[in-house]
Order: structure tokens, then C-alpha cells, then sequence
């Protein structure tokens, strides 16, 4: 019993690090835009993650069944989800250049209230924590990014519709997962993601070797930390951890982008906007939490 205790407090400690590295991975994108292009950051990043994967990937269970085999091959699944990770990867990364890091890191994490949301239309059932908690977001939403004019910020509108598509994504994976080798196709999206990024890169962007190599600690972090170590630590610490802990704990994104941007990049939130980022935050947690505990 000890031991199982520990492992889950493992797990959990494993879970809160990858939040913290995905959240700080909203500084790292900033920074790294300060000497390229959007494109030619989400493509060397997502290239970088996905090579981070190979070794696991390459890892095949030769215990399997013929019951247990794949029924789509991680190159057919990878391609739509690499599609749909580049659309979003590329809206978010575009809106930073308009808005802060924090805001984007409270703004994405909507995705998690949209994914149920989204589920209806497939015929899945939701709860009233859902409804309650995407209450709770958009007022927050109002309060984050909504001026006294009723305008939006460019970012924080470009960065919301990214939302939609990591919420499509989470969707799409949750089909493909069970029905092919889910660390490749992790390993195959994000080079597709990479591959498409770069090619638009090469048409609209300007990019130099040395501005690539001004940029390199950016691009290291946001490639081999935020896809390749967070989503390898991510696999291992769920394995483990309670699912109430992890909708907690990966949450917490949100707040360590927060965090980031006022430690690192000097982003200051007004009283209105840190409401409406609590408000958001306990959106989020609800709609995640509250299945969970109406169980009990």
C-alpha cells in the first residue's frame, strides 16, 4: 500500500512538472519570435519534438496479438491529426505576437470545456459541470480580453480559435489512440506539424542561420522540453496518477504561463483580468472535476 501511495505521489509531482514546462513554454515561444517568424519556430519546435519521440517509438511490442496489432497505421492517423495540430499550434503562435503569455496560457487552456462541448455533436453525453464551468470561462473570457468598447484583442482572438482546434484535436486522438501505436502517432503528427510549418515558412518568412541560432534556446525549450520531454513525462505520470489530480495539476498550465510572463517577461494582468483568469481557471477545473466527483 505504501509503495502504491508513493508511486501515485510520483506520478503526481511528474504531472505537476509537465505543467510547468508546458506553461513556461508560452515564454519560450515569445521569446523565441523576437528573432523568427511564427512559422519557422512552430517547424524547427515540432520537427525537434518529434525526433525527441523516436526512440520510443521505435520501441515495438513484439508480444502483441494479431487482436492487439494496429487497425490504422501511425503514418494514415498521423497525417489528419498533424493537419489539425498545425492549425492550431500555428493560430496560438500567431496570436502571441498581440498578446501576452499568460493570457494565452488561460485563453488555450478553454479547450478542455470545448471538448465536451464539441463531443455532443458525436453523440457523447455531458454534464451540468460542463455547462456550469463554461459559464464561469466565458464570463471569465469577458473580463480577460473583452474591452469597454466590446472589442477583442487580436491575440486573444486568434489564440480562442486555436482553442477550438486543440479541442478538435483532443477529439481526433481520442479516436486514433486506441486504434494505432499512440507514441507514434504522437512521433508522426508532430513531424507533419513541423514539415507543414516549415514549408509556409520558406514562402512568407525571412529567416537567416543566425537568427535561427539567436533563437536556439527558445526553440530547444519549446521543441525538446514542451513536446518531447512534457509529452513523454505526460504518458508515464497518467499511467499512475489519479484522474482527479490530473485535471488539477495539468491545469495549472494556465498559471505557470502567468507566472512565466510576470517573472520573465515583466506582463503585468489588471485586477479585472486576474478575475477573469480565476473565473476561467474554475471553469476549467469544474468541467474536468465535476464528472469525477459525481461519481462518488
Amino acid at each position: 500500500m505504501q509503495g502504491e501511495k508513493q508511486k501515485t505521489v510520483t506520478a503526481d509531482l511528474l504531472l505537476l512538472l509537465v505543467a510547468l514546462i508546458w506553461g513556461f513554454g508560452f515564454v519560450a515561444q515569445i521569446a523565441g519570435m523576437e528573432h523568427v517568424g511564427p512559422y519557422t519556430y512552430n517547424g524547427i519546435r515540432f520537427l525537434l519534438g518529434g525526433l525527441c519521440l523516436l526512440p520510443l517509438a521505435l520501441r515495438v511490442h513484439r508480444s502483441r496479438t494479431v487482436d492487439q496489432l494496429p487497425k490504422i497505421s501511425a503514418l494514415k492517423a498521423g497525417f489528419p491529426a498533424g493537419v489539425i495540430l498545425f492549425a492550431g499550434a500555428t493560430l496560438q503562435q500567431i496570436g502571441l505576437l498581440y498578446t501576452s503569455a499568460g493570457k494565452a496560457g488561460f485563453i488555450t487552456g478553454l479547450y478542455v470545456i470545448f471538448v465536451p462541448i464539441f463531443g455532443l455533436f458525436l453523440g457523447q453525453r455531458t454534464g451540468i459541470g460542463t455547462w456550469i464551468g463554461a459559464l464561469l470561462a466565458a464570463v471569465g473570457m469577458y473580463l480577460l480580453s473583452v474591452q469597454a468598447d466590446f472589442s477583442i484583442n487580436k491575440g486573444d482572438l486568434l489564440v480562442l480559435i486555436g482553442a477550438v482546434f486543440w479541442a478538435l484535436h483532443v477529439l481526433l486522438l481520442g479516436y486514433l489512440s486506441p486504434r494505432t501505436y499512440p507514441v507514434r502517432l504522437a512521433m508522426v503528427q508532430f513531424l507533419f506539424c513541423g514539415l507543414f510549418s516549415l514549408l509556409v515558412a520558406a514562402v512568407i518568412e525571412a529567416t537567416t542561420v543566425q537568427a535561427i541560432a539567436d533563437a536556439a534556446i527558445p526553440i530547444l525549450y519549446g521543441g525538446l522540453c514542451s513536446v518531447g520531454i512534457g509529452y513523454t513525462l505526460q504518458v508515464v505520470a497518467q499511467r499512475r496518477a489519479h484522474p482527479a489530480h490530473a485535471a488539477i495539476l495539468l491545469s495549472l498550465e494556465a498559471v505557470f504561463a502567468a507566472i512565466g510572463g510576470w517573472w520573465l517577461l515583466a506582463e503585468v494582468l489588471s485586477a479585472r483580468g486576474l478575475t477573469g483568469c480565476g473565473l476561467m481557471l474554475g471553469g476549467m477545473l469544474l468541467s474536468q472535476l465535476y464528472p469525477l466527483l459525481h461519481k462518488r
